[in-house]
């Protein structure tokens, strides 16, 4: 059988998968099976400026703002500091979503930074952003999410301690599993879980906003001062990795550019929507968090919302809990969601095995790389020191978003006359990169064992690209073990290669 991916005709030994003698593949909207021309299966652009936005803030408004106050709170010292460093990580959010507004418009392809760092720079460094990406990032976004659920879930039933740490990696794991489920089940299915638990956790934000409104109006503003204020700017820059985690998402809806049914219009649009309205979100969350908690009951707290709850929900406190566990569910929901089209981005440029290209003949859904994902967040859930991994997060995070913002000057320079639906001023791409420089390079002075961990962790992605891309003369009886292994994981998983128009 010959399907056809991007401008290349695929050979597989394997006979196709039939009904009544013809291919098919399934509409999404209608479940129905939808017959196609030239054999494959396709997924549909379908998203629309809602479901963009609900995309973001759902990906945004994950585990971080419930478990972050805590980071931000010991970097800084004082409320003040801390209140100063969380609406600065929005305005940087916000103009590195400006940023890739431009990007996304230009270079319309689903893998986001992957996509745009491949075009600007070429392969090799668009394979350590993939590394970077698919190795640390997205596997130990999700298993936070995950921890951070299971630890929500848990605390009502341990008022007075912590929940057992196996309990909650038990949790944790079921959570991700669960959701692989979907995601590989329905794209209608989890667009749908993306859409409802987004809406939950915006209502669980916006009451402990109600409830921060009410105390300030009954004069409860002494914790908010600058006393203890540390003074240290490399231990102030490493605050900014809990704060911008809490961020991390505005560019996921980058990563599935292709199944947006209008991405030049709606792109910058849920972009700007969202971006704002989560800035403007965190920060009335953390000031009504300290109409309540002094500095010494956030620090000492795993579960910050549940203690501002039990302090004044009484008997209701529960109701929090399912609230945020629901965010963090829909958190993992949006990393499986976004991260498995890198994985399938990668693969199609032949740096990933070309198994993760394939979606289900019946379900469209991208079952490989959603497998792939599930499979890296586990792993992940042996250590649930969740601060350390977002340390970890942090470095990676920012340093390969800085590189991929650097795509946007030097596409300006190198490609002048290409075409630019948006285009942003250069000085917001150079502030994003000035600011990157400050938050990458003062932690390595205040933790330089864990930057030192991170940077080693993306530096095993040169031996990768040299031994499975740079060697192209292979053994005969390795290229023959993994087309093997390749055609029968292929007949397993019941997958084929996504036909695709370029």
């Amino acid at each position: 059988m010959g399907a056809r991916v991007g401008n290349r005709q695929v050979s597989s030994t394997e006979q196709p998968l039939l009904n009544n003698g013809r291919e098919y593949s399934p509409d999404s909207d209608t479940d129905d099976k939808v017959q196609l021309d030239s054999g494959g299966v396709k997924m549909k652009a379908e998203m629309t400026l809602l479901n963009g936005c609900t995309v973001i803030v759902g990906c945004i408004i994950g585990s971080g703002i419930f478990v972050s106050p805590t980071g931000v709170l010991q970097s800084t010292g004082s409320v003040n500091l801390s209140l100063v460093v969380w609406a600065a990580s929005g305005i940087f959010s916000m103009i590195g979503a400006y940023c890739y507004a431009e990007l996304g418009c230009m270079i319309k392809k689903s893998g986001a930074d992957y996509a745009y760092i491949h075009f600007s720079f070429g392969p090799f460094l668009a394979f350590i952003r993939l590394w970077i990406e698919c190795v640390i990032l997205r596997p130990c976004i999700g298993a936070i999410q995950a921890l951070t659920f299971a630890l929500y879930i848990l605390k009502p039933f341990f008022p007075e301690c912590d929940p057992p740490e196996n309990s909650i990696k038990i949790l944790a794991a079921a959570c991700i599993c669960l959701l692989c489920f979907i995601n590989c089940f329905s794209v209608k299915w989890a667009s749908m879980v993306q859409d409802y638990f987004t809406y939950a956790k915006l209502f669980a934000l916006i009451l402990i906003c109600i409830t921060g409104f009410i105390q300030l109006a009954q004069g409860r503003t002494e914790f908010f001062t600058w006393e203890n204020s540390e003074t240290d700017v490399t231990v102030i820059a490493l605050s900014f990795y809990s704060g911008l985690f809490s961020y991390t998402g505005w560019n996921y809806l980058n990563f599935i550019i292709e199944e947006m049914k209008n991405p030049v219009r709606d792109l910058p649009r849920a972009i700007a929507i969202s971006c704002i309205l989560v800035t403007v979100i965190y920060v009335l969350t953390i000031v009504s968090f300290h109409t309540t908690l002094s500095p010494s009951e956030v620090l000492g707290s795993e579960a910050v919302a549940i203690t501002f709850s039990n302090r004044l929900y009484g008997k209701v406190a529960w109701v929090m809990s399912i609230f945020v566990a629901c965010s963090t569910f829909g958190g993992v929901n949006g990393t499986l969601l976004t991260a498995s089209r890198l994985f399938m981005a990668g693969a199609r440029e032949g740096q990933m095995p070309f198994l993760l290209t394939m979606i289900h003949v019946e379900k469209a859904t991208p079952v490989p790389s959603v497998i792939v994902l599930t499979c890296m967040c586990l792993l992940y859930l042996t250590s649930s020191n969740i601060i350390m991994l977002m340390n970890y997060v942090g470095f990676a995070t920012w340093l390969s978003i800085g590189a991929s913002v650097l795509c946007l000057p030097y596409l300006r320079w190198k490609c002048p006359h290409m075409p630019r639906p948006l285009k942003v001023n250069l000085i917001f791409p150079i502030t994003y990169l000035a600011m990157t420089l400050v938050i990458t390079l003062l932690p390595m002075i205040a933790k330089p064992v864990e930057t030192g961990i991170g940077l080693a962790m993306i530096l095993t992605s040169v031996p990768v690209y040299m031994v499975f891309l740079a060697w192209t003369s292979k053994p005969k009886w390795v290229r023959n073990i993994t087309t093997e292994s390749s055609n029968w994981l292929q007949r397993v998983l019941v997958v084929l290669p996504q036909d695709r128009d370029e």
